[in-house]
């Protein structure tokens, strides 16, 4: 059956739902979303970040509990497509748009209840960097690299790197990334704190696929609140940020998955989340 999704953007087929320069397939509880230029080594232009923004947005909905997202062919992404800022009429405002829908879906994947599992399948540069390491949690392929780039071509960076990178390996090593372009090896990444864990090349999509199910048993709305206390930490005190904990805890207490966890708890069963 083809439908329309919600945004008109993209046309669902049995569960895919496909769009021009990605695509989206639901599968219960887990989303998966391929970035999906491969000849263009999953170059971001403004398709893609507005077709990136809509996917998320239908990914943000109380019966998605994992959002899986990698790329297709060698690359994870490239970063920005400057052959389409190129030939823009005006440079500055066409990669104005194409950062503002980019952000968007960061923004809407950091918000969701639903854990984001980057898997990183190869180079991932600037925007590339900038996205795969907004994972909530992020498996790297051996042969990944990670490299920054955007002074390379005299732009700046974007796609959040510059709030994330900091608060994970601090200012000093995201200057040394941002203004050395240093490429980094997978293992080095995971080294520096902005890879959970390296896998084989032939054993990422599996490894994925079997974190995205562990993910997909667990309490969305607990997972929630991990990412929404980890965004608050380093702009709140310590008495703020306690008492957001405390808010949000009685909240949980009060949930139907925070009722069945602890019944399951005392009754020495597993739980069995919504």
């Amino acid at each position: 059956m083809r439908v329309k999704s919600r945004s008109g953007l993209a046309d669902k087929v049995h569960g895919v739902t496909e769009y021009e320069t990605i695509t989206l397939e639901q599968s219960g509880p887990i989303a998966r979303i391929t970035l999906n230029r491969p000849d263009a080594a999953n170059g971001m232009n403004d398709t893609m970040t507005r077709e990136l923004a809509d996917a998320a947005a239908l990914c943000d909905t109380a019966t998605t509990k994992v959002v899986l997202l990698t790329g297709a062919g060698r690359f994870f992404c490239a970063g920005g497509d400057l052959k389409s800022f190129a030939t823009a009429p005006s440079r500055g405002r066409h990669i104005k748009g194409v950062a503002d829908e980019l952000h968007r879906a960061i923004s809407t994947f950091a918000r969701m209840d639903a854990v984001l599992i980057t898997a990183v399948n190869g180079t991932a540069a600037g925007a590339g960097f900038s996205l795969a390491v907004t994972g909530d949690l992020v498996l790297a392929a051996e042969s990944a690299t990670f490299t920054m780039a955007y002074t390379k071509v005299g732009l700046s960076p974007d796609g959040s790197s510059s709030y994330f990178l900091p608060r994970l390996i601090g200012i000093t090593r995201t200057k040394e990334l941002m203004l050395t372009n240093r490429a980094l090896s997978a293992q080095e990444a995971s080294h520096w704190g902005l890879v959970t864990e390296v896998v084989p090349d032939d054993e990422l999509t599996a490894r994925a696929d079997q974190l995205a199910a562990e993910m997909a048993s667990t309490a969305a709305g607990s997972n929630g609140a991990v990412k929404a206390l980890m965004l608050a930490t380093f702009s709140s005190g310590l008495e703020e940020q306690m008492e957001l904990e405390g808010r949000i805890i009685a909240g949980r207490a009060e949930s139907a998955d925070g009722r069945e966890g602890v019944d399951a708890f005392m009754a020495k069963r597993k739980p069995e989340f919504g």
